[in-house]
């Protein structure tokens, strides 16, 4: 199942409290996570700097506890917004016997 995860601020939280050791350490979980195929995508918002991913797993759950593992996540620095995701079934209307 693909999962959309939407990084969201957590309040109470700056700048300074995201050293460069703990972003070293997201970045290397977060390419341990796409080198597995857990991460399909990785991006930042173009007008926030805020992460989206694309996860492939069994569910919102596993993906919720393989976010849990980020070093951010982990710092309390950040959390996700879990958003699973079906195919689009809009396409068999295009199939469909209209007898």
């Amino acid at each position: 199942m693909k999962v959309l995860a939407i990084e969201r601020e957590v309040t109470g939280v700056s700048a300074a409290d995201f050293t460069p050791q703990l972003k070293k350490a997201e970045a290397a979980h977060a390419w341990e996570l796409y080198q597995s195929g857990a991460i399909r995508e990785l991006y930042f918002r173009q007008d926030q700097s805020n992460a989206v991913l694309v996860l492939e797993c069994q569910d919102g759950r596993a993906a919720r506890q393989i976010l849990e593992g980020m070093p951010l996540v982990e710092a309390g620095l950040i959390s996700f917004e879990i958003i699973p995701l079906v195919a689009y079934p809009g396409f068999e209307r295009l199939f469909e016997n209209k007898d």
